[in-house]
């Protein structure tokens, strides 16, 4: 029977990384939606993966669904809360007020912003017990973003916090970059639920 246009055109570009020894090719990335686009159109253009991104990828992937870890506890208290208030310009009277708080909402007191503490996450990872290494090449990191956010449980003014981590996946971005999410679950001293978790994206650009 005849080969179907997609079967062929895999085939070709399977060929051709094949006899282009600085590209990294894998049976299990070809079948992906996209990649055969991406590795065409770079073909084309002449870009190859560098030796550096593709030593680094190689060892990254080995640590995808590895666990960093506890962090160290970190106290929000009511000074913190205010600044981020000034900073955002969100000053409504759960964040900044306490006796207004502790009159009119269920939560006895003040709480911190949702976003004061998805943004503490830079702050709270440093203390991880077990590090994302640094590769040979590596120009940058890039705050890229998050796949998923929930806010689970409000802080309240005084609470101490602490972030755990797993990497959950680790992406090839050509021809230059590696994206490394981890899924962060940020801990309150004595909740049994969580504050946040979140699915954090960073891209590591390669020279």
């Amino acid at each position: 029977g005849r080969l179907s246009n997609s079967l062929l055109s895999r085939f070709s570009i399977t060929a051709l990384y094949a006899s282009m020894p600085n590209i990294l090719i894998s049976s299990s990335t070809l079948p992906r939606s996209g990649m055969i686009e991406t590795y065409k159109s770079n073909i084309l253009r002449g870009v190859t993966m560098s030796s550096n991104l593709e030593n680094a990828f190689s060892q990254l992937k080995e640590l995808e669904g590895s666990d960093q870890g506890f962090g160290e506890w970190f106290e929000v208290d009511q000074n913190r809360i205010n600044d981020f208030a000034d900073a955002t310009i969100d000053h409504q009277f759960i964040h900044i007020d306490p006796e207004r708080a502790l009159a009119e909402t269920p939560f006895g007191g003040t709480i911190a912003h949702g976003f004061l503490s998805l943004s503490l996450l830079v702050h709270l990872t440093t203390s991880l017990p077990v590090e994302i290494p640094k590769m040979e090449g590596q120009v940058m990191g890039i705050n890229y973003g998050f796949e998923k956010i929930r806010f689970i449980n409000p802080v309240l003014a005084g609470s101490r916090v602490r972030a755990q981590s797993i990497i959950s996946s680790v992406e090839l971005k050509e021809p230059t970059a590696v994206n490394i999410t981890r899924t962060i679950t940020v801990e309150i001293e004595g909740e049994n639920k969580p504050a946040l978790v979140a699915e954090w994206i960073t891209r590591s650009v390669f020279a």
